[in-house]
């Protein structure tokens, strides 16, 4: 899954073996460097990158790489939107019956979302872990939180797993299901699925950090507007809904009974983050080139520029996203 590292369990371990970088795609600009896997356009064409299983073996290729996700977990950590957690807290403290929260964590990469989620709540908490590549659950499972804002434990275990096979009877007992960057990368079925397993459960979704389909650099380029339109219908490609997905999730949930809360979550990058920001960068124009290839030319002078502005401190970036809290009516009798 594409996921996402001020770490508060620390490093990410050290790798078992080698994990190389894709290479840059013939037609995509290339500024001499690797785009690591999860920051620019799919492997082979057609490639999705969910946590479906129905058409991965096991040694399917992961599709997001640790070191993608640890450049992110910061930038991450610091766009979610704080204000929504208030109103799961209380929702979360008028479920029925429960000892302990119960988490589903979909998508989950290297685990960013317990990290930055489960010391904000308070009670013991026992987080399941979703991802169609085992490689990165072991870096969820290894990483995770022990504790709760209160001090109580907090326990994971890990499984594969598929958005779209999701039912309610998968989340009984559920008392949360989450997930980061997740609802640009489904389709409307697959989001449809989610919203009526999570509506049929009774239990609230968090579903953070969605693309916007808008971003602004400082200082513009006339080709900022052309790269952005490019990159969005290359995230709509195949019928994933890229930028729709936020007001398609809004519309399932509330069709479904669902309470819905939006909040803007940009990535605001500037000199601290500029490892990011070039990664970012060079996945960004690359994806713009794959849709429409008359650009590769302009595209090149363009990455060229702006990743020299990047090595100098002068450029910021502000990557918009929507996170999204859903709020299920409970189905055992709390309001």
């Amino acid at each position: 899954m594409r996921k996402t590292a001020t770490k508060q369990s620390g490093k990410i371990p050290a790798q078992p073996g080698p994990r190389e970088a894709a290479s840059v795609k013939p037609g995509v600009p290339s500024d001499g460097e690797s785009v690591i896997p999860g920051a620019g356009p799919s492997t082979h064409p057609g490639e999705r990158p969910t946590v479906r299983l129905r058409d991965a073996g096991p040694d399917d290729a992961p599709r997001y790489a640790p070191e993608w996700l640890e450049l992110r977990e910061g930038p991450d950590a610091a766009a979610r939107a704080g204000d929504l957690i208030d109103p799961l807290r209380i929702r979360l403290a008028n479920l029925p019956g429960k000892a302990g929260l119960v988490i589903h964590d979909l998508g989950c990469g290297t685990g960013s979302m317990g990290r930055w989620l489960a010391p904000r709540l308070d009670g013991p908490q026992h987080w399941i872990l979703h991802d169609r590549d085992p490689y990165l659950l072991h870096f969820a499972a290894v990483a995770s939180p022990r504790s709760a804002a209160d001090g109580s434990r907090v326990t994971v275990e890990t499984r594969r797993g598929d958005v779209g096979l999701l039912t309610p009877d998968a989340l009984a007992g559920a008392s949360l299901v989450t997930a980061s960057a997740l609802l640009d990368v489904l389709i409307r079925e697959e989001i449809e699925t989610l919203a009526t397993a999570c509506t049929g459960a009774g239990c609230p979704a968090l579903l953070t950090l969605s693309v916007a389909g808008r971003v602004e650099l400082t200082p513009s380029d006339p080709l900022d507007d052309e790269i952005a339109d490019a990159f969005n219908a290359h995230q709509r490609r195949g019928g994933l809904l890229g930028p729709d997905a936020v007001t398609v999730a809004c519309e399932a949930f509330s069709e479904r009974g669902a309470t819905v809360r939006l909040h803007p979550s940009a990535w605001r990058l500037g000199p601290a983050e500029s490892a990011l920001t070039a990664q970012w960068l060079r996945g960004w124009v690359g994806a713009a080139v794959e849709e429409r290839p008359e650009l590769k030319e302009p595209a090149e002078r363009y990455l060229r520029d702006r990743l020299e502005a990047c090595r100098a401190g002068e450029l910021k970036v502000v990557v918009h996203h929507s996170d999204l809290l859903a709020l299920s009516r409970p189905t055992g009798g709390a309001s």
